[in-house]
């Protein structure tokens, strides 16, 4: 290469590295799954890909064995892309990743997805061995085991948490402490179970365990001022009760005061004819 080239090449090579750093990285784009990441077996899910509106493909990869496999492709300049799963069972259970690419960089790809399918065995069951009304501050423990199926991983779930709390290992049951238990402890806890071997795919659910957390001094306070407004409110109607009386009284002797007038009136009549 001549001198001239080489220096051509080289002016050329420092112009788009500026390029580049002027624009700097692709923001990394946000996976995620609706309605919820842990699906039931044959039921549908939608993988959302969020990246910028400039990008033109976005790429759904499921990951395995440490190696990513190209699930599917969107063409089209938008901010998210949308993927859809129609069946899940124990091939589309696992970890996804998505990228995009905007003119002729991809950008990184998201943190990894764990989809999950349950009801491959059947539910284990859930229970306690403490009373399940707690006051705050104490603590309580639940038990998930599995009777007849040797799994040895389980977790417990709590309605309406926004994450899956807590993991336990064990041959057949697992053992889970809450506390010191809050107020906001109180709902219906159900709890998974898996191989290790198998991460991805869950029992069934198990049936639901109420925990309820009171506080019994405020409940108390609630009872006294119950008993307190039910005893002024008695009260109140007995002076109304005296006042009715006492008005009927007042009034039927008025009455009987002017059914005298008139005798009154004829008896000085008489008098003065006389």
């Amino acid at each position: 290469m001549a001198p001239r080239d080489t220096t051509l090449f080289c002016l050329m090579l420092c112009l788009l590295q500026k390029i580049q750093a002027q624009e700097g990285e692709l923001p990394i784009p946000k996976i995620s799954a609706v309605p919820s990441s842990v699906i039931s077996w044959n039921e549908s899910v939608k993988i959302q890909c969020c990246g910028i509106p400039e990008s033109y493909l976005y790429q759904l990869e499921i990951l395995k064995n440490s190696t990513s496999t190209v699930v599917e492709k969107r063409w089209g300049f938008q901010k998210v892309a949308e993927f859809t799963i129609k069946h899940m069972d124990t091939n589309t259970a696992g970890r996804y990743q998505c990228q995009y690419r905007k003119a002729r960089r991809w950008s990184k790809h998201s943190e990894a997805l764990e989809l999950v399918v349950t009801g491959l065995y059947d539910k284990p069951f859930l229970s306690s061995d403490q009373v399940l009304v707690v006051m705050p501050e104490e603590n309580t423990s639940l038990q998930c085991g599995s009777a007849h199926i040797p799994l040895d991983r389980f977790l417990l779930t709590k309605e309406g948490a926004a994450a899956l709390p807590q993991h336990q290992n064990g041959e057949h049951q697992g053992n889970f402490t809450l506390g010191p238990v809050t107020l906001s402890f109180s709902g219906n806890y159900r709890c998974y179970g898996w191989h290790s071997g198998s991460p991805y795919v869950w029992s069934a659910p198990s049936d639901a365990l109420e925990l309820v957390v009171t506080d019994t001094m405020n409940l108390d306070y609630t009872v006294e001022n119950l008993i307190r407004m039910g005893m002024a409110g008695l009260v109140l109607m007995a002076l109304l009760a005296i006042l009715a009386e006492n008005w009927h009284s007042n009034k039927v002797q008025h009455k009987g005061h002017l059914e005298d007038l008139p005798e009154l009136t004829l008896s000085a009549q008489k008098s003065q004819t006389k």
